[in-house]
């Protein structure tokens, strides 16, 4: 049989088929090379004929091993070179050769031309020469097979084939565009641009129309980047594309229009809000997308364990309200919804007055602001406090008459949870005064003031260690146990698109109300926050200390969020 697999090497490389007999054991290599101690592989062999698994596979689930350790091991054992996938960029010219089905089934990826007719394919199991053969057939090209970590494999190959994006329901008839090739190239231009944004983990796509071109900006981890541009003479037939899906007027160019349309990709739904402007070059086109998260529960949020304690005991409350407040997009709905989450357990009324609706609960009574009708925040929150609810959820004050609204809802039995937008909470108190609520009344009925911000992730792939000098000790208070803290910087790689971020995660400065004294009636926002921080307050700068000292983000990250008008 082995005779007749070397005969059959067709068009693959001979040199790339693996070896039929290794020379050495897996368990040998993993110890050698020093991934795996010999007890660890003796006992794996032992459980073998009881769990009917590789060895490889028992040494993981026991962790006394990693996938990476046994994809080196591998290639070793096969005599073929391992990939690491984070250093290596994918040519999309390769991968296209592969049908995504065929990738994500026999955990095979061509990631780059060797030669004209020679492409390197990295496979998670170099043993199974099924996998070779059907890869010789699909490809009609010489391969060179090379092991990669089968995690990163899968993430890669997730990341490589663009999702296929469908529009939810059917929109308006179709525009008449003089050249039906530009209508029908809009249509799939706005699907890739989705599918692309959905792609990076994108929260909003920019199209800016210039003299010569559309600018195309994915916001990525709350930062701007540079995506390619769109031909001018697509710009029109995009921008109306898009007004298609939205049900918006596509014959209004002179007015600002907004309105929102759902795609589904990979059957899950994601939520897209448009607004368009009109500008000097013509109308941008702004998408802010949304996925419909399933885990909103507070642990994943980053809260440390004291202030998600004070958290909790102030949602516990039968009443009172809890207000949230930051920038737009620092994540203030999703930590109310997780909030909501964690007490929507069956025994309480929940009911929320939102612009738009932006998470589904079940068992939840939800309202979506609609001005057109004159269906306000206030006209709706009043609306709600008739049909017996327990918790309620507003989704901004913006006006004297919600926050009156607000207020005498927590003091009447309800709990409010809502969001305002200040710099920080201390700030919350005098937009409260403001807006025209009794200071007398706010250490009465408010349970605590979250402020928050999203700050990037560093990637784990590719951060450095530093010692910080002294001058950042002092600046930061940078306090560790045991002498001078470890901290890290951003170096930049192909799995975080060489910025060196990846993903984010929420500072949080938790201020409870009572205790503050006469400062609430009358103090201004930099007395009311110094009193807090007498109080105990962690403030947003010392929570991103915390977090750099964790290695979870980079002290320029935290100075960049937080700024520097408090060093606290």
């Amino acid at each position: 049989m082995a005779g007749a697999a070397a005969a059959d090497t067709g068009r693959v490389e001979a040199a790339s088929i693996p070896n039929a007999a290794p020379a050495l054991r897996l368990g040998e290599l993993l110890v050698r090379e020093g991934h795996a101690t010999q007890e660890h592989v003796d006992q794996a062999l032992e459980l073998q004929p009881v769990l009917r698994k590789r060895i490889g596979e028992i040494l993981v689930e026991k962790r006394w091993t990693t996938t990476r350790a046994i994809a080196e091991a591998l290639a070793l054992q096969y005599g073929l070179e391992f990939v690491d996938l984070s250093q290596v960029a994918v040519d999309q010219r390769a991968s296209q050769l592969l049908q995504e089905g065929f990738a994500h089934k026999h955990q095979a990826l061509p990631v780059r031309f060797l030669g004209d007719d020679l492409v390197q394919v990295v496979v998670a199991d170099p043993a199974n020469l099924n996998t070779t053969d059907e890869l010789r057939l699909a490809l009609g090209l010489n391969c060179s097979i090379a092991v990669a970590d089968p995690a990163a494999l899968e993430a890669t190959i997730a990341r490589t084939y663009h999702v296929t994006v469908s529009v939810s329901d059917v929109g308006p008839d179709e525009p008449e565009f003089d050249d039906p090739t530009v209508a029908e190239g809009a249509l799939d231009l706005v699907n890739a641009l989705i599918g692309r944004g959905v792609n990076a983990r994108a929260s909003d796509i920019h199209l800016n129309p210039q003299v010569r071109d559309v600018l195309v900006r994915f916001r990525v981890d709350g930062v701007l980047r540079d995506d390619s541009p769109i031909e001018k003479r697509l710009q029109q037939a995009v921008a109306a594309r898009v007004k298609v899906m939205a049900t918006l007027d596509i014959a209004e160019k002179r007015m600002p229009q907004d309105g929102s349309f759902v795609v589904y990709i990979g059957g899950a739904a994601v939520d897209v809000r448009v607004a368009v402007l009109p500008t000097k070059h013509g109308e941008q086109v702004v998408l802010r997308l949304l996925q419909r998260e399933q885990n909103l529960e507070l642990p994943d949020l980053g809260m440390s364990s004291e202030m998600e304690n004070v958290f909790l005991r102030a949602i516990a409350q039968p009443h009172g309200a809890v207000l949230t407040c930051g920038p737009t997009g620092s994540g203030k709905t999703t930590t109310l919804y997780a909030a909501l989450d964690r007490l929507n357990n069956g025994e309480r009324s929940i009911a929320t007055i939102e612009d738009p609706v932006e998470y589904q609960l079940p068992g939840v009574m939800q309202t979506e602001v609609h001005s057109r009708i004159g269906l306000s925040f206030s006209r709706g929150l009043r609306t709600i406090l008739r049909a017996d609810p327990d918790v309620i959820l507003v989704g901004e004050i913006r006006d004297e008459e919600t926050a009156q609204i607000a207020i005498q809802a927590a003091m009447t039995g309800h709990l409010v949870l809502t969001t305002l937008h200040t710099n920080d909470a201390a700030g919350a108190i005098a937009r409260m005064r403001t807006l025209g609520v009794d200071p007398d009344l706010l250490a009465s009925s408010i349970n605590c003031i979250v402020s928050q911000r999203l700050a990037r992730r560093i990637c784990h792939h590719c951060r450095e260690a530093y010692e910080p000098s002294p001058e950042q000790v002092m600046e930061m208070n940078l306090i560790a146990a045991g002498g001078t803290p470890t901290l890290y910087r951003a170096a930049g790689c192909l799995q975080c698109g060489n910025t060196g971020y990846s993903g984010r995660v929420a500072l949080y400065e938790l201020m409870p109300v009572h205790g503050l004294g006469r400062v609430l009636l009358d103090g201004s926002t930099d007395e009311v926050f110094e009193a807090a921080v007498a109080a105990g307050m962690r403030t947003l700068r010392e929570d991103g200390v915390r977090l750099s000292l964790a290695g979870v983000t980079t002290l320029e990250e935290i100075r960049r969020i937080t700024g520097d008008r408090r060093l606290v």
